[in-house]
């Protein structure tokens, strides 16, 4: 690929000036200057005139970077939801990026519509309804009181996608659903039936290994037979060890496996009693008295969910993000929030971790986890709650790499104080501390660091005196960071604009 030009650059590093006026923005919104067009509509915030430009922009490009830019409040990226371009509508659905955190959910009537879209026949419509459907379900964008509202929403389309939860409901609303006067419904109701018949399951379990075999044996309800043949067979122990459905005698006998990986898994289970747990919590396998000795009896299935994503968890939060930040549960249901308080001060120290990612405990465990002894704690501490403090934030910032594009997102991360870090072994951390406006003095030094992020991240520093950030904008090392750097007034961004052949003028 080669090197952008300079004028590239110049727009880009306007496009992130957080100086630029209203004026100098609305300008990078032509074809011209379509290569600043992410950094400016979807990886900043945004004036409201520019915004409402935005939103109204006759190039996809423009309308999908905002439909994911999460400075833009949800109601105003909510108007997108009856854009005329499938990948527009697709990229509100998916939300905002990084998408790594709690999101703010969209507003009723916008889930409503994208819920219930049917697929149109305009040309160019390469993503479908229900692919659009799929993005939003995973996107942490719909409450857990719009899931339960939908049980009983007045749109048919609803009431039959909340037989998806249907592991969740109750009976009697299960009934209701089974019931439902509109046939899609009813159909749809008859169908998720199936996964607690252990009738149906046997007839539909596939005989060969597969993705389905799997997800049966593993979550829904499960014959005597099926079960003894699994066991006689010695496989799919680990889904069986997992079903919260595997008959009890069964269960009984894998907790006896000789493989630790099953007695783990049944260490973990919900619906374990006290004499069975007792005996796994004096099993030879370390792993499995841990898991059993840390969640007394009674159990819920929530808490067993919560326990297990942080069971193997590495320091550095190498696992998928989901592991990492967000509650557990949420899409369901709302958090058992005495709970996590009891983790956040347990004598167990795994507790702790199960504790830190929820972010709603009080200030007093938040003070408490912050002092952990366990780096991973802090760190799960720092990614998740809004009153951790920023020495943790810092320090989670420099231990965990893959987390960055996230906390750098966070008005908690500090942003001064930073001068310990200029001479930092990491590139991505100097460029932070470049960053720092309140050093003692303009990273100057670093204008010249082998790496172009960190070289960027000193020429947009506003302590460069102006003569020596105009004198950058000519060498195409420093130029972008440059352009950035709110020292530069209104007039000369203008400039710079004019100069890469962007049309209009200042007001």
């Amino acid at each position: 690929m080669p090197s952008p030009s300079l004028p590239e650059l110049w727009l880009r590093g306007v496009a992130a000036n957080p100086a630029a006026p209203s004026d100098v923005l609305l300008r990078l919104l032509v074809p011209q200057a379509r290569a600043a067009w992410t950094v400016l509509c979807q990886e900043r915030s945004l004036p409201a005139d520019v915004v409402e430009a935005a939103l109204s922009h006759p190039e996809r490009a423009v309308r999908r970077a905002v439909a994911r830019n999460r400075y833009v409040a949800s109601e105003q990226r909510g108007r997108l939801v009856d854009d005329p371009d499938a990948f527009v509508r697709a990229a509100l659905a998916s939300g905002p990026r990084p998408r790594l955190d709690v999101v703010e959910p969209l507003p009723d009537d916008v889930l409503e519509a994208l819920l219930t879209a049917r697929d149109d026949d305009r040309p160019g419509q390469h993503l479908s309804a229900h692919e659009i459907r799929q993005e939003l379900e995973f996107s942490r964008q719909i409450p857990a009181s719009f899931r339960q509202g939908m049980i009983d929403h007045p749109h048919p389309d609803l009431r039959a996608q909340a037989t998806g939860l249907w592991l969740s409901l109750t009976p009697a609303q299960r009934e209701a659903l089974l019931a439902d006067p509109d046939p899609e419904v009813s159909k749809a109701a008859r169908r998720r039936a199936r996964n607690l018949d252990p009738v149906a399951m046997e007839a539909d379990l596939p005989e060969e290994d597969c993705h389905g075999r799997t997800l049966l044996l593993g979550n829904y309800a499960i014959s005597q037979a099926v079960a003894e043949r699994c066991l006689a067979e010695q496989r799919d122990l680990l889904s069986l060890a997992a079903n919260p459905y595997t008959p009890a005698d069964i269960v009984a006998r894998l907790a006896r496996d000789p493989d630790p990986k099953v007695r783990r898994r049944v260490a973990a289970r919900a619906d374990l009693g006290p004499v069975l747990l007792a005996d796994l919590a004096e099993d030879p396998d370390e792993a499995v008295r841990t898991r059993a000795r840390v969640q007394p009896h009674p159990r819920t299935r929530w808490q067993c969910v919560a326990i297990d994503r942080v069971v193997g968890l590495g320091s550095e939060c190498t696992a998928h993000t989901f592991c990492c930040v967000g509650p557990v549960g949420g899409m369901f249901r709302e958090q058992e929030a005495g709970w996590y308080e009891e983790c956040a001060v347990s004598p167990e120290p795994l507790l702790h971790r199960v504790a830190a990612p929820y972010a709603w405990l009080s200030g007093e465990s938040v003070r408490s986890l912050a002092a952990d002894p366990d780096p991973l704690v802090r760190h799960l501490l720092a990614l998740n709650h809004p009153l951790a403090p920023s020495a943790i934030v810092l320090d989670a910032f420099v231990a965990v790499p893959r987390q960055r594009p996230y906390l750098l997102t966070l008005s908690r991360l500090p942003r001064t104080g930073l001068g310990h870090l200029l001479d930092h072994a990491d590139p991505e951390v100097r460029a932070l501390a470049a960053t720092d406006r309140g050093l003692a003095e303009p990273p100057v030094r670093l204008l010249s660091d082998p790496d172009p992020l960190v070289r960027r991240a000193a020429a947009a520093n506003p302590l460069l005196p102006v003569e020596l950030v105009s004198s950058l904008l000519d060498d195409p090392k420093l130029a972008e960071g440059a352009a950035a750097n709110p020292v530069l007034p209104a007039e000369r961004l203008h400039r710079l604009l004019d100069l890469g052949g962007v049309p209009g003028a200042a007001t």
